[in-house]
């Protein structure tokens, strides 16, 4: 399948809300309400300067995923870049996740930051995981059980880490 990414425009979150409405209800692998509205989720995935978002399109200009990255912290951790990844249900297993993962770090490293952090990967999110870990990234740190599932149940967060 071929994949372009881009840069995301206003008129993208329509065919981002709605993977993104079902990706945080499921609540199990974002720290976001999971009953979050589109304004909210819109303000916090479609950040202005520094940050910035992308999509994932197919050929056909079908939204199949997104990122937002930007810096991890202001003043003097700024070098170091953050991101967020989400990927349509309907999408899933055909490598965009990775697109997207390989894009943000490249661009992360043209902007001149100089490592990538993630402060918050749900630790039973296997498949994240392991695709961060593929592309360089190592657990530096969990955090134990400061994630509840939707069943109750509690999970570790980790933190991950990727010189650029």
């Amino acid at each position: 399948m071929q994949i372009r990414i881009r840069d995301a425009h206003d008129e993208d979150w329509a065919a981002i809300w709605p993977f993104f409405r079902a990706i945080t209800a499921a609540g199990e692998t974002y720290t976001y309400p999971r009953d979050i509205d589109s304004g909210t989720g819109r303000a916090l995935w479609m950040p202005g300067p520094p940050g910035h978002t992308v999509v994932a399109v197919a050929e056909d200009g079908t939204v199949l995923g997104s990122a937002k990255t930007g810096p991890n912290q202001m003043g003097p951790g700024a070098h170091i870049a953050t991101a967020s990844f989400m990927v349509s249900p309907a999408a899933a297993g055909r490598g965009v996740g990775r697109a997207l993962g390989e894009y943000v770090l490249a661009r992360a490293k043209a902007e001149g930051y100089r490592a990538m952090q993630f402060n918050a990967v749900v630790q039973s999110n296997v498949r994240a995981v392991a695709l961060w870990k593929s592309l360089g990234f190592e657990v530096v740190g969990t955090v134990p059980e400061a994630y509840r599932l939707p069943d109750g149940s509690f999970t570790g967060l980790h933190v991950m880490h990727r010189v650029l």
